[in-house]
């Protein structure tokens, strides 16, 4: 992107600054985001889009604006210093709309930085993980009250497991022989587990878990920390969407709690990390636990599950497919990709016992009620 095009489609936006310069953010593999510096602070974050992943880019962006209007009225209580650095904070263009179309039919949307703020790629630390947990139990607290079916669905199906389970149906189906014959392995750990990783969804669709705002992406670089590593500000909302509970923990808690990269080979290295579980989990549930019904609660440990096999499932699709979606660095890239999160899986598995939520926070929470194993 040349200075002179971000210049101008910076200055398209309803601001009372000018531009000085700019740093592309390498965080996030799907859209182009640029820290631009002005003539004053607030800094502003210009970002492009990608309307090739996102086919609803005006519906995306009234979800994120919506969604930080209702945070601002929850929180309005706040300093408003304390406010500005709680939500994000969108600015509209010089025509009133959120977003701008630039000559090449990109789609650009500008939002305030939270200045003093850090994010991480990975947690190194207990009080990291029990933050996070806090952050994101607090995010869906506080939009539990907003009306979900309001939001455009921006990826249809996204973490549908009857929709991955025919992806994956459809993909042998199609596969080599030499594909076939090398995750042969692969292919019957995802059959072994097909009844109990579809119990999630049947629940949602039984409507016995509700619909609620959910995140989506709730990786760990998507928390911003203020420079104590206290939670800030939950951000990059562009999959804010109907969703239940269990999508957000469960990533959450995938993407936190393995030992190694998701694309580590020596399987001896991925372990799931209990410490980091209970710490993500207590802090989790003293946000959001009081708008959550006793069901919801007791399956989160099933979600954390259900949520690293829907990846599992996802790579070993797209390797059996010739590796038409994913980026990947060498020919294996899916296929070991999905072998790892099919050992956390395992790692999961063997742990599941410790994972009584009572038993993870200490003491009974109160609103729990024992049920079967639906």
């Amino acid at each position: 992107m040349k200075i002179e095009q971000l210049k101008y489609i910076f200055n398209q936006f309803n601001h009372s600054t000018n531009f000085i310069g700019y740093k592309e953010l390498a965080s996030g593999h799907i859209n182009d985001t640029y820290l631009i510096e002005t003539s004053h602070k607030p800094y502003l974050i210009l970002q492009r889009i990608n309307h090739e992943v996102f086919k609803d880019v005006p519906g995306l962006v009234l979800n994120k604006v919506n969604i930080s209007k209702h945070l601002l009225k929850k929180l309005e209580h706040l300093p408003e210093d304390e406010l500005k650095r709680r939500v994000l904070t969108f600015v509209d263009t010089k025509k009133g709309d959120y977003y701008y179309i630039d000559d090449s039919g990109n789609y650009w949307n500008m939002m305030v930085y939270i200045d003093h703020s850090v994010t991480f790629e990975t947690v190194h630390n207990e009080e990291v993980a029990y933050e996070s947990g806090k952050l994101f139990g607090d995010f869906l607290n506080l939009t539990s009250d907003f009306d979900a079916s309001q939001l455009t669905e921006v990826i249809p199906k996204f973490h549908d497991m009857s929709f991955r389970f025919s992806q994956f149906e459809e993909a042998l189906k199609v596969a080599s022989t030499e594909r076939l014959t090398k995750a042969k392995n692969l292919i019957e750990k995802v059959q072994l587990l097909k009844d109990e990783m579809h119990i999630i969804q049947h629940l949602k669709e039984s409507g016995k878990i509700r619909l609620r705002v959910t995140h989506n992406d709730t990786k760990i670089s998507n928390a911003l920390f203020d420079l104590n590593n206290k939670g800030l500000c939950v951000i990059d909302t562009d999959t804010v969407m109907p969703g239940v509970v269990h999508y957000d923990f469960g990533d959450a808690i995938r993407t936190i709690c393995n030992t190694a990269s998701e694309d580590e080979k020596n399987l001896e290295l991925i372990n799931f990390n209990m410490d980091y579980y209970k710490a993500y989990t207590k802090g989790f549930l003293e946000e959001v636990a009081s708008a959550l019904s006793p069901i919801e609660i007791n399956h989160l440990p099933l979600g954390a599950k259900t949520m690293i096999f829907i990846m599992a499932i996802r790579f070993l699709t797209d390797f059996l497919n010739g590796d038409i979606y994913y980026k990947t660095a060498y020919p294996d890239h899916n296929y070991d990709r999905s072998k790892n999160q099919l050992k956390l899986v395992e790692s999961f598995t063997e742990k599941f016992g410790e994972m009584e939520i009572n038993d993870v926070l200490g003491a009974p929470l109160g609103i729990i009620k024992k049920e079967q194993h639906l």
